[in-house]
């Protein structure tokens, strides 16, 4: 059952649009790019409805696959990193690499490589974050839109965003970029499907 499909049997369609309109709105996305991700939205109700959507990426995920989340603070970039780390088989606790910039988890099936960039302003080309971005593992890079060009070309993009009237639920939107980040978000759109 394709993802359309499902959304349609499950009754929450038509609400499923209205907050993707609503999302579109709200965002600084423009009509062009938002044809990149029609009907790549999840709704999810709390926290755990969120680690369960990161934990079917972490499954999909496959080396050299970069992820950029993308939200405000609060929205829920490091809960979703989690999420992703558990897909992954990592048991070790994650924790939010805000003043270490790069964090490295090998235990699980891939090397997780989860970075903040939040506090950095210049300096990128010192990271040597090619090296991760074409590495063994899955990069997951939190406030990677302030990046720039020192984005791959490959990857990605999670937006979350936080629902104006439930503290607890988030719209989640997938906009990939080139080749690696539509096979990445279509893989994932199917186990959530057949979740």
């Amino acid at each position: 059952m394709d993802f359309l499909a499902f959304c349609r049997s499950n009754k929450f369609y038509v609400r499923l649009q209205q907050s993707y309109f609503e999302f579109l709105q709200k965002t600084r996305y423009t009509a062009k790019r938002e044809s990149k991700w029609r009907n790549m939205m999840y709704e999810a109700k709390d926290e755990e409805a969120t680690k369960q959507f990161a934990f079917l990426l972490g499954q999909a995920a496959k080396a050299g696959d970069v992820v950029v989340l993308t939200g405000d603070l609060g929205a829920g970039k490091t809960t979703f990193s989690k999420g992703i780390a558990e897909g992954l088989g990592i048991t070790q606790m994650i924790k939010s690499p805000t003043y270490t910039i790069i964090r490295e988890y090998t235990q699980g099936r891939l090397p997780f490589y989860h970075m903040d960039v939040y506090r950095i302003t210049t300096g990128y080309d010192d990271l040597g974050l090619d090296d991760y971005f074409e590495g063994d593992g899955l990069t997951v890079v939190e406030w990677g839109n302030q990046l720039g060009k020192w984005l791959p070309e490959d990857y990605l993009e999670v937006i979350i965003k936080k629902d104006p009237n439930d503290v607890a639920k988030r719209i989640i939107a997938l906009a990939p970029h080139g080749e690696k980040g539509s096979a990445l978000s279509v893989k994932l759109m199917k186990a959530w499907s057949e979740n």
